[in-house]
This record gives C-alpha cells, sequence and structure tokens, in this order.
C-alpha cells in the first residue's frame, strides 16, 4: 500500500514535505500518479503507519491538503 497527498498548488505540497521531514517522518515529493487527478502535479508519498500523525501535522501547521490516498501497490 502507498500513501500519497495531493495539493491544490505546489507552494503547499512544498511545506508538506518540509514540516513532515523536520518532525523525523520520511516523505517524498511525486508526480501525482495517474489514477488521480489534482489541479497541482506534485504528491507527496508517505508511509501509511503514520497517517494520522501527519493529518494532525498539517492541521497544526495549516497545510491545505487537497486529498489522502491509499494505493494499492
Amino acid at each position: 500500500m502507498t500513501c500519497i497527498a495531493t495539493f491544490y498548488v505546489t507552494h503547499m505540497a512544498l511545506m508538506f514535505e518540509r514540516e513532515c521531514k523536520n518532525a523525523g517522518y520520511d516523505v517524498r515529493i511525486v508526480p501525482v500518479p495517474r489514477k488521480l487527478s489534482a489541479s497541482c502535479g506534485l504528491a507527496c508519498r508517505y508511509p501509511c503507519r503514520v497517517e494520522e500523525e501527519i493529518k494532525e501535522l498539517c492541521l497544526s501547521k495549516n497545510i491545505e491538503v487537497e486529498a489522502f490516498h491509499r494505493l494499492e501497490d
């Protein structure tokens, strides 16, 4: 299972990556998978096991996420 966050704007994807890395999470900016559609062409991949913690971090840092997705590998 792969977890992906999508964003409305590039700035939020970059902010998500920076804040998650600062908090010690293993995240990586990736192109939005073809299965998904988004206004921004960037997404962030992150470990599914920390999804709830990452959602809380986004709320506390005012990071606007379009959606959180779980994709089968």
